[in-house]
């Protein structure tokens, strides 16, 4: 199961992810968690221990220059196209609580338009590995836009779960999320309302966003809010409504696209 997490920034898309990751593990899954936001804060939000000291795969130069043949930061040089990746997750990511973390680091961009360098090179790599060489659970908590997914491996992409919030700039990057979701071939998109205080915010978010099943509401608590700043990980979160309705996204993808091994 492959699944992209994507959003504004600040709506609840590394809390989700967190939650996602953390229920599949329990449940027995191999689960591969990759933090494509360089904002982001997956590694506190999941409880890793010193999170702060996870190295990205953007910032291994000696590794990468090692893989592709070429010193990273240099342009019009020679280098690998498909460097050898197939051992990344089990000897550079950090593993807690069943959840392999795999931190990307800088965008570098390459999913559009743009040059192709060393970096970008390796991870085009990384990622199609990730996405057809591999049967783990796949969380990519990613940047708003998706820009970690390339044409490519967004064919492997089982669902991209739009996470929105009750306001406007929330409801029209969704609506331009859904879109090149849409244009990049992932047949399944899906939307979580988060921060949900009454059912006002139900009917202003079914309301204004169009073309997106909302599947879950996750309601407004002030610890979910701060959780991605604290270092205690997401188990509390998980235990009370918000809890319930990650298990309700779940189940859905589960239906959908089939249990985890």
């Amino acid at each position: 199961m492959k699944v992209a997490i994507a959003g504004k920034g600040g709506v609840g898309k590394t809390t989700l992810s967190a939650g996602l990751a953390t229920l599949f593990a329990r449940g027995g899954a191999r689960v591969i968690a990759v933090d494509a936001d360089p904002d982001s804060n997956l590694a506190a939000t999941l409880g890793f221990p010193d999170p702060e000291g996870i190295l990205p795969i953007t910032d291994m130069k000696e590794l990468i220059a090692e893989r592709t043949g070429a010193q990273t930061g240099t342009g019009g040089t020679y280098f690998k196209l498909n460097p050898r990746v197939d051992d990344i997750p089990e000897s550079f990511c950090p593993e807690h609580g069943g959840i392999r973390l795999l931190a990307m680091g800088g965008s570098q961009r390459e999913g559009g338009s743009g040059c192709l360098c060393p970096e970008s090179a390796f991870l085009r790599a990384l990622m199609t590995h990730l996405v057809f060489g591999r049967e783990d659970v796949l969380i990519m908590d990613m940047e708003a836009g998706v820009e970690h997914l390339t044409r490519g491996t967004s064919r492997g992409m089982d669902a991209l779960v739009v996470v929105v919030e009750p306001g406007g700039r929330s409801l029209e990057t969704a609506g331009r999320i859904r879109r090149l979701g849409t244009e990049l071939g992932i047949a399944k998109v899906l939307a979580v309302a988060n921060k949900v205080r009454d059912d006002e915010d139900r009917r202003f978010i079914l309301g204004e966003l169009e073309g997106l099943e909302v599947v879950s509401f996750i309601p407004y608590q002030h610890e979910i809010v701060e959780s991605g700043k604290a270092c205690g990980g997401i188990g509390h979160i998980l235990e009370g409504a918000a809890g319930d309705q990650i298990r309700r996204l779940q189940a859905r993808l589960e239906q959908e696209i089939g249990r985890p091994a």
